[in-house]
């Protein structure tokens, strides 16, 4: 899903590497996982962020912690 994403919205000189990352991973999945995906990316909408804050709404970004 997240690669199908990026893939859509790249606008660097490099805009077919995000596709070539979604191909090398559905290229390991099965036919009902990639149905899956493509369903959550048509599906998928950003949340708003909250003009007075620099944080993400809950759920609008996966929580990473860096190391």
């Amino acid at each position: 899903m997240w690669f199908n994403l990026a893939a859509a919205a790249s606008k660097t000189k490099k805009k077919n590497l995000p596709a070539e990352y979604r191909d090398r991973v559905t290229a390991k999945m099965t036919p009902a996982q990639i149905a899956e995906a493509q369903k959550l990316a048509r599906e998928w909408k950003p949340k708003p962020l909250d003009p007075g804050s620099d944080e993400p709404p809950d759920g609008a970004w996966p929580s990473v912690e860096l190391h």
